[in-house]
């Protein structure tokens, strides 16, 4: 499949930059496959609609929190601003990065973080991205709370800065994470999961909705753009999965009383289609590094795990957009209707925006 194929065109207007108040009040557009109808509705309606989240359903949910992982130092040989990424930590003292500045780095530079921690560049490993060595009295996690802030996406920073708002705010904080996140470990936020309040969760739990999680840390193997004209040809980046022994357990009892399975979010689609296929022998937790890249006329591949799913609206010629395209009785240009459809109806697009219930 080509790449242009996954393109639309959206206007500015439609691309959210602040998150909904409350967060269930985000609006829900339900896709019915087996009749291609369409329902608009709000993310709250589903603790009352019984026809679209049913008893016995299995909800499952990526439980990732998001590091403060964007990075805003300087050069100390020219006092030049540099901002960036923090990905991951190949050690307690290496850090793989993404940076960003006026001039060009070169290797063997520092970055100022802090008075007493600063990045000395080593090694540039792709494009913008960077391995350094991290100068510090403190842990990682620390560094990054002390000096970090909270990584929103680019699009919605640059539109703030446009309208003159502060790029990132306090809030930001806690409305780019999820409700339920746990462990510190991804650079952007498993956004489907973002519209949950603990009400309407304890609403879908009374009405016999079961609830379950795991855990994918997201990186760059979920948010990088399709550079290559053929979609199959993008590499994916491996990210770290786990799932729980409660977890696998909930998944074989649904399996066995042939109970839907709905995940939350393409992570959570990710993490759950990428376990083995003997699954079910799996004793204790089950934790992975995984690359699974599900996009159209891949002949490889047939979901498991995914009866139906909620998600966001996605970017064009995203990973993301290919993979929900694959989905059982959608394709990619029924998907495509959907999507004019939604922005004929001016639902909001991306991380901060409205979501799509795929039944």
């Amino acid at each position: 499949m080509l790449t242009r194929d996954l393109h639309f065109d959206l206007p500015d207007s439609l691309i959210a930059t602040t998150a909904a108040q409350p967060r269930d009040s985000s609006r829900l557009l339900v896709c019915d496959r087996s009749t291609n109808q369409l329902e608009h509705l709000h993310v709250k309606d589903l603790a009352t609609r019984t026809d679209l989240l049913r008893d016995g359903d299995l909800l499952v949910f990526n439980q990732t929190r998001v590091l403060p992982a964007f990075l805003s130092g300087s050069r100390t040989a020219t006092g030049g601003k540099v901002t960036g990424l923090y990905l991951n930590a190949t050690d307690e003292t290496h850090w793989q990065v993404m940076l960003e500045s006026r001039g060009k780095l070169q290797a063997g530079e520092t970055i100022a973080l802090s008075d007493d921690s600063h990045l000395q560049l080593l090694e540039r490993i792709d494009g913008g991205e960077w391995l350094a060595e991290v100068h510090s009295p403190l842990s990682t996690l620390d560094l990054l709370k002390q000096v970090g802030s909270t990584p929103l996406p680019p699009y919605i920073r640059k539109a703030r800065r446009q309208q003159g708002l502060e790029e990132i705010s306090d809030e930001d904080q806690t409305r780019y994470n999820t409700v339920y996140a746990q462990t510190f470990g991804s650079v952007a936020a498993p956004t489907a999961g973002l519209h949950f309040t603990p009400q309407l969760l304890e609403a879908l739990t009374a009405r016999g909705i079961e609830l379950a999680y795991v855990t994918l840390h997201v990186g760059m193997g979920t948010f990088m753009p399709v550079r290559t004209e053929r979609v199959e040809d993008h590499p994916i980046h491996s990210e770290p999965i786990t799932v729980t022994q409660q977890t696998l357990a909930q998944l074989k009892r649904a399996r066995q009383q042939d109970r839907r399975i709905v995940p939350v979010g393409t992570t959570t689609v990710r993490t759950l289609e990428s376990l083995p296929e003997n699954w079910q022998q799996i004793d204790g937790d089950y934790a992975a590094n995984t690359s699974l890249y599900i996009y159209p006329e891949r002949s490889d591949f047939t979901y498991r795990f995914t009866d139906a799913m909620m998600t966001n609206f996605h970017l064009p010629e995203s990973t993301l957009l290919a993979m929900v395209a694959t989905l059982p009785d959608t394709g990619l240009p029924r998907l495509m209707d959907w999507y004019q459809q939604a922005i004929a109806a001016k639902y909001r697009f991306y991380s901060y925006g409205d979501a799509m219930l795929i039944l």
